[in-house]
């Protein structure tokens, strides 16, 4: 009997990756907050009490055009080169080792760091504008608005501003994401507990979205201030490094809670919607 098998099409995990941007947004926008801070501590809880007070609910969503904006070209661009470079490998089902899967997927983060990192910006900076005095606001009006300004304002190598923190970032948060997504399924799916259904895309998610977490958040954290700061305000990564070092070791780790509150929900997200978009409209591939 002929056994029908479903490939990922390349650009299912852009939209699958905006879909979950779409539910975990508020998140997102109180990681930044919360990386931002220079003085004090703010519990999560407060900092979500303060905006809805001074500023209501839809505060919460400021920035989801950056935020989608960012993750159609961050996220289409590597998870796009992660299925097409793994097909080629394996264009007949061939096991992939892990080693060979952390290579691609650190070749599909950085692509996809580089290319995503103007929207990257201008989505930090519309999500953390809610918290500055209105004098103080830059008020781009939508991603496309801020992308343009910042071109037209500071200069086009200015939407590149972090790109190197960005792309380390995104060259770990993929290998964490996809490389150990699919080592973790596959290592479920050798085992006669698991089957290809929900449950096995929920925990080999989950466990994805630890550890790029953990792997992520130092590059994060100065990735964010690299993007807030004002021009010339850091001359070097070395020198924003030594500045948040000032702080302690924990400053490096700012956000670590909510980033993980934020990152499972959009892992688990991500790829239960990436799994459904292969199994309904992946392409058809027979055995």
């Amino acid at each position: 009997m002929t056994e029908v098998q479903r490939i990922n099409r390349w650009y299912f995990g852009g939209l699958a990756s905006a879909g979950a941007a779409c539910c975990t947004h508020p998140l997102d926008l109180l990681k930044v907050h919360l990386q931002t801070q220079q003085h004090g501590k703010v519990s999560i809880g407060k900092l979500t009490l303060s905006i809805i007070r001074k500023q209501g609910v839809l505060a919460l969503y400021s920035g989801l055009s950056a935020s989608l904006c960012r993750q159609l070209t961050y996220s289409t661009t590597r998870f796009g080169i992660y299925e097409v470079a793994k097909q080629g490998v394996s264009p007949n089902g061939e096991a992939i080792s892990f080693p060979m899967r952390i290579l691609l997927a650190s070749a599909a983060g950085a692509a996809g760091g580089f290319v995503g990192t103007p929207a990257d910006m201008v989505n930090v900076r519309m999500q953390n504008d809610i918290k500055l005095p209105a004098e103080s606001r830059r008020n781009y009006k939508h991603a496309f608005d801020g992308l343009w300004r910042v071109y037209r304002e500071e200069g086009v190598r200015r939407l590149w501003s972090g790109a190197t923190t960005a792309t380390g970032r995104a060259v770990l948060m993929t290998v964490g994401q996809l490389s150990f997504y699919d080592q973790i399924k596959q290592t479920l799916l050798a085992t006669p507990h698991f089957d290809d259904n929900p449950t096995t895309h929920f925990i080999s998610s989950l466990s994805a979205g630890a550890i790029a977490t953990t792997l992520t958040q130092p590059l994060d954290v100065l990735k964010t201030r690299a993007m807030n700061a004002k021009p010339g305000e850091f001359s070097s990564l070395l020198q924003l490094a030594a500045f948040t070092a000032k702080e302690g070791p924990l400053a490096f780790f700012k956000g670590y809670v909510p980033a993980f509150v934020r990152l499972a929900p959009h892992t688990i997200l991500t790829f239960i919607f990436l799994e459904q978009l292969r199994k309904n409209f992946g392409f058809i591939k027979t055995e």
